[in-house]
């Protein structure tokens, strides 16, 4: 997959291993943790306002790539959906589409996200956070797209 990313899967909040002292015998609760690593394709992000909400069009020059992200999306879709947005690898913005109803549709070379909701201030705020995300991708920033905290894909930075 030429159009792809790797990056490390943090766990946050994980307790961190303890460290044996000298004669301890190795066992599996003093065995070191490793980095949880996964592939991510890179895709076009585009974030769109709509009539209740706004939409992300995600989609992948390669076709490989586009075959990942709709497998992604077709096993975590239905969970919370969030985007963040890093610059030289720290998070800018990162933000919660809760308070409303996302649906993934597949694309010919990707996926669309549409995230709406029939409350005017949540609309309100869906709008808003399409601002942001615009604006930080505008500016530089790397956007990722998850669903239940666990990234599908990334935007060309």
């Amino acid at each position: 997959m030429s159009s792809a990313t790797v990056m490390e899967r943090f766990s946050f909040g994980a307790p961190s291993a303890p460290i044996p002292s000298y004669g301890t015998p190795p066992s599996a609760a003093y065995s070191p943790t490793q980095a949880n690593w996964c592939v991510l394709p890179r895709c076009e992000i585009r974030f769109e306002k709509c009539k209740e909400g706004f939409k992300i069009h995600c989609s992948c020059e390669d076709e490989v790539a586009c075959g990942a992200l709709q497998n992604l999306c077709k096993m975590l879709a239905g969970g919370l959906c969030s985007c963040y947005c890093t610059q030289n690898g720290i998070t800018v913005c990162h933000c919660n589409f809760c308070s409303c109803n996302c649906k993934c549709d597949y694309t010919k070379d990707g996926c669309c996200i549409t995230c709406t909701s029939g409350d005017k201030h949540c609309c309100e705020m869906l709008q808003a956070f399409c601002n942001c995300l615009s604006t930080c991708q505008s500016a530089g920033c790397c956007c990722f797209v998850c669903f239940n905290n666990t990234p599908v894909c990334c935007s060309i930075c």
